[in-house]
């Protein structure tokens, strides 16, 4: 298979940090040779580890796409409301494209989206990461295996974790629904999607509820102060106290989210502990999670009712200890309980008795080492598409879908702003009417 090439447009963490690194740890399977990043000093960081050319680095993605083809595809990892655009324009141009989800935030765009590869015979991947995870595919294998007869009820926790939950959704980038998507959307189509996946059938309706409850400034202690920094007087009893994260908490360096203050914040390193305190006094990530101007939910919970019975309850909590997933899986014949984060499961069969436990010794990388299983999927697809031999996609017992492609992505999505429509309104979905609705406005 030869070297696939990659443009990247929006080198934040995602993008910049974590699907990017690909090409740095296979770089005979991947090189990235172009980058359109707005915020110079993470383009020219992102540009210096890749060693990309002052002439193929861009200040726009609309600069990129201006020129001529210039790789295989491009990875568009930009914010949730601007996706639709550069994916299009990409794919215009010839390209491949892996694009970060949410697809859209927008009903109509995320339909198109999903009819894009048919339209311009390309590739058009979403980076529904969880897909790719050891963990649930495991699961899949064990349903079609039907080594709990028949599947009746899912119960799935999302565990946000109480500081990823005031990093990302009360101090950071998606705190704001109106500037990005619903938290049901931007955080949980993944688990939508593989909802659906196990459960085997198109959903039938949905009901949710949810909101914001705590992080708002009815519920701050009197005289906090509006910036953790100012000299808090509750600095030592706040679990949510900015430098006791950013400075000492082992998740703000493992899961790269102290690189959101500043490319240069490493607590480690002299310099890097005051490109932190610097960001902290001035910057979003050191304000009050009681005084930020979030509007996304912190719990929400979704009830979903597939086609062929499958019940499913699921929960999305920003008051947990940790990022983890959680889920228990009831049959006929036997039930399973798993850990994704731990990478175990634990089955049990009704006749015998018998428990079994299930050690999947997955990556402890973040998403249990799924990311870079989708980017090893996606180069060889795009080797696959070009005529190079792409040694296949990654799969188990069967029971792998080939990609995780822009069409199959859509139901998921929709899922979700179904989820949210139910949770303003108070009213349940019906999904196949909804789904009608869509298509009406796109005059399909």
């Amino acid at each position: 298979m030869r070297q696939i090439t990659a443009a990247l447009i929006g080198a934040g963490l995602r993008g910049g940090r974590v699907y990017s690194a690909y090409a740095l740890e296979h770089p005979e399977e991947l090189k990235i040779v172009a980058v359109a990043e707005p915020d110079g000093e993470k383009r020219a960081r992102f540009a210096c580890e890749h060693k990309i050319p002052e002439d193929m680095q861009f200040a726009s993605y609309e600069e990129l796409l201006e020129r001529e083809k210039l790789a295989d595809c491009v990875m568009v990892c930009t914010q949730d409301r601007m996706h639709y655009k550069p994916v299009e324009g990409a794919m215009k141009k010839g390209y491949h494209v892996l694009c970060e989800k949410p697809m859209s935030c927008d009903a109509k765009e995320i339909m198109e989206m999903g009819e894009m590869p048919q339209k311009y015979g390309k590739v058009l991947s979403i980076c529904h990461v969880l897909r790719y995870s050891l963990f649930f595919m495991k699961i899949k294998e064990m349903l079609e295996e039907g080594r709990i007869g028949k599947l009746m009820n899912i119960q799935h926790i999302e565990q946000v974790g109480y500081w990823h939950h005031a990093h990302s959704f009360v101090r950071g980038n998606w705190r704001r629904e109106e500037e990005t998507s619903p938290m049901i959307l931007q955080k949980c189509c993944h688990d939508m999607d593989i909802l659906l996946w196990l459960a085997g059938s198109p959903c039938k309706s949905i009901s949710s509820f949810g909101g914001l409850s705590y992080f708002t400034k009815a519920n701050a202690p009197e005289n906090a102060a509006g910036r953790c920094t100012d000299g808090c007087a509750y600095a030592k009893e706040c679990a949510f106290y900015a430098p006791g994260f950013y400075m000492a908490h082992p998740k703000a360096v493992e899961d790269g989210l102290v690189y959101a203050l500043s490319p240069q914040a490493d607590p480690a390193e002299e310099e890097g502990r005051e490109a932190v305190k610097k960001a902290l006094e001035e910057g979003p990530y050191g304000r009050c999670v009681f005084h930020c101007d979030n509007t996304v939910v912190d719990h929400q919970v979704v009830n979903l009712m597939f086609e062929n019975g499958v019940q499913v309850s699921f929960t999305m909590s920003a008051f947990t200890d940790s990022c983890a997933r959680e889920i228990f899986l009831m049959g006929t014949e036997g039930q399973i309980r798993g850990n994704m984060e731990k990478g175990t499961l634990e089955y049990t069969h009704f006749l015998s008795g018998k428990t079994e436990p299930i050690d999947l010794h997955t990556p402890s990388a973040l998403h249990s080492g799924s990311d870079m299983l989708m980017m090893k999927d996606f180069v060889r697809l795009i080797a696959s598409a070009e005529g190079e031999d792409g040694g296949g996609g990654t799969k188990a017992a069967g029971c792998r879908r080939a990609s995780s492609g822009a069409a199959e992505s859509v139901d998921g999505h929709l899922m979700a702003l179904a989820a949210e429509s139910s949770r303003v309104t108070g009213k349940t979905v019906d999904f196949s009417e909804y789904k009608d609705g869509m298509r009406r406005a796109l005059g399909n």
